[in-house]
């Protein structure tokens, strides 16, 4: 079977990372970090793409993988995918209906989203096509999921279902399962904590951090009293987005401790502050709830746990949580994040058929 070269493009607030592999192999790797000021004279998230773009394909020819290189050929790029309308999982063609989403309302507001588009555009460019994987909207929860006890307002779907998702499949891979038979618990613990109930290859309930639902967080405050939060609303104190920005980035351990940075937390409680020990067992106790919940959802018949994104790098918050949960289920541990694999992976499939193409409409 040939091999095949695939670009990946992951844009965040600062920096776009970019990655060729040859099929599962990763052969170029590059973080692209921008100039907060040369981005703010973009205008707008949108406006940063040439700039964007410009400097992935200057890697690229630098690093000796351009277009004028014969003996390398891609044969797609991938591109992370914005804020667009909810989806099913899976690898999804970028067609001219996803470049219209992601370039207007809540998606142009995203730096996610140019990853799309700039794939597209290189994509268009050479002749190849180009796809998004797992897309951060993916949606596969059940009814009674989304349902709330507040007409009119209904939970919904946005967690790191690119990361998630791989990390789940590396998990069935050491059960020696497929993620289509399996029943597994994934948490995802970086800056948003997400937690998700893996049902036969179908994520069927998960919180939205982004909505402050779950476990505090590094920033994020977490489930809150309502009412304390509607007398804090009506204060006077607070515009909404100050408090959107209060729940959403200024809360959790960064408002507690001073700092949004595990290690840190971890060097105060080396030195004897009761109190940051206090929030990290605390933190890792509301994780370990959450995971609790989803064994209801699954009905209490779980293959496995897995604790993945940048805390899991932290063995004493790993530590408390498996206290809490290791009797459930085998625990997996994958510290940090494989979103560029993730992505390729997803590509490659496509490109070998092994997956169905899934159109955007």
């Amino acid at each position: 079977m040939r091999a095949y070269y695939i670009l990946a493009i992951n844009p965040g607030s600062t920096t776009t990372k970019i990655a060729v592999y040859k099929d599962q192999q990763c052969v170029l790797e590059r973080a692209l970090t921008h100039d907060r000021d040369e981005l703010d004279r973009c205008g707008s998230v949108m406006g940063q793409k040439p700039l964007r773009q410009q400097m992935v394909m200057q890697a690229l020819r630098e690093a000796g993988q351009g277009q004028e290189q014969e003996h390398i050929v891609l044969d797609a790029v991938v591109g992370r995918c914005g804020m667009v309308k909810p989806l099913d999982s899976g690898t999804y063609r970028i067609g001219d209906k996803m470049v219209e989403d992601l370039s207007s309302g809540e998606a142009s507001l995203h730096a996610s989203s140019l990853g799309g588009l700039i794939a597209r555009d290189i994509g268009d460019a050479l002749g190849i096509p180009a796809f998004t994987v797992d897309p951060v909207v993916t949606d596969e929860l059940v009814p009674q999921a989304k349902l709330t006890g507040m007409p009119g307002i209904e939970r919904r779907s946005i967690f790191h279902a690119l990361n998630a998702k791989a990390m789940a499949r590396r998990a069935c891979a050491e059960l020696g399962k497929s993620y289509q038979n399996s029943r597994l618990i994934v948490a995802h613990m970086g800056g948003g904590i997400t937690v998700g109930a893996h049902h036969y290859g179908r994520v069927i309930d998960v919180n939205d951090a982004m909505m402050g639902e779950g476990p505090f967080t590094p920033e994020r405050s977490g489930a809150l009293p309502l009412v304390p939060v509607i007398d804090m609303c009506f204060s006077g104190q607070y515009s909404r987005q100050e408090m959107v920005d209060l729940i959403t980035n200024q809360s959790g351990m960064q408002a507690l401790l001073g700092t949004n940075d595990l290690r840190v937390c971890e060097k105060m409680i080396k030195n004897g502050d009761s109190f940051a020990a206090l929030v990290l067992e605390s933190m890792a106790y509301q994780v370990s709830k959450q995971i609790g919940a989803m064994v209801a959802v699954l009905c209490g018949r779980v293959d496995g746990i897995v604790l993945t994104g940048g805390m899991a790098y932290s063995d004493r918050f790993t530590g408390q949580i498996k206290e809490r949960v290791d009797l459930i289920a085998p625990v997996f541990v994958y510290p940090g994040e494989s979103e560029m694999l993730a992505m390729a992976q997803g590509a490659l499939a496509a490109l070998q058929g092994s997956c169905r193409i899934l159109e955007y409409e």
